[in-house]
């Protein structure tokens, strides 16, 4: 459903191990009405698994998805760059119709 790059896992490790929270949350990816194209992605550590949660493992990190959200989500990446232009999670949806420039909005 989501792959996260080797890259993003590692640096998902490594926030929630600064906050001694590796073994009890997880990454959670939501998609919220918003932004300059009318969706956005927010992101965030939780430990709280609902039941309409689906939790995917990947690369060694636990993600939790909506099913709202995980309908716009399907098939997408995290990846984590640190380059001199951007630095930050991208995520990368097959979903999006189109996206803003700053790559935290999108239409679907």
């Amino acid at each position: 459903m989501i792959e996260v790059t080797e890259e993003a896992a590692e640096q998902i490790r490594s926030l929630l191990g600064e906050d001694g929270k590796l073994e009890s949350h997880g990454l959670r990816m939501k998609v919220v009405g918003g932004g300059c194209s009318g969706l956005q992605y927010q992101l965030s550590f939780d430990d709280v698994i609902r039941d309409i949660d689906h939790v995917i493992e990947s690369n060694g990190v636990r993600v939790i998805v909506d099913e709202k959200s995980a309908l716009y989500l399907a098939g997408s990446r995290l990846d984590f760059v640190d380059t001199l232009q951007e630095s930050g999670f991208k995520i990368e949806n097959p979903n999006a119709s189109n996206t803003c420039g700053c790559g935290q909005s999108f239409a679907a």
